[in-house]
């Protein structure tokens, strides 16, 4: 990784990309059924510089979405 500017230190990049997150996306259809999708965040202006440097990008969702038996409840 000293190509990337970064030295020899992969933790710089993993600290920065250990503040990405996955979100459960719940929707409830016209049916009643409930379609679940597993969405990532989209990563920061640091994150972003970071990837571009080591030639990485984030999937914008994780897997294919599918049915749920039902929407989690908010508390």
């Amino acid at each position: 990784m000293a190509w990337a500017g970064m030295g020899y230190a992969p933790r710089t990049l993993l600290e920065e990309l250990v503040r990405s997150k996955v979100v459960d996306v719940f929707l409830t259809t016209l049916t009643g059924r409930t379609i679940r999708f597993q969405c990532v965040t989209e990563p920061d202006a640091a994150q972003r510089t970071l990837l571009a440097r080591v030639d990485l990008t984030l999937p914008s969702c994780l897997g294919q979405p599918w049915w749920a038996d039902a929407a989690p409840e908010m508390s």
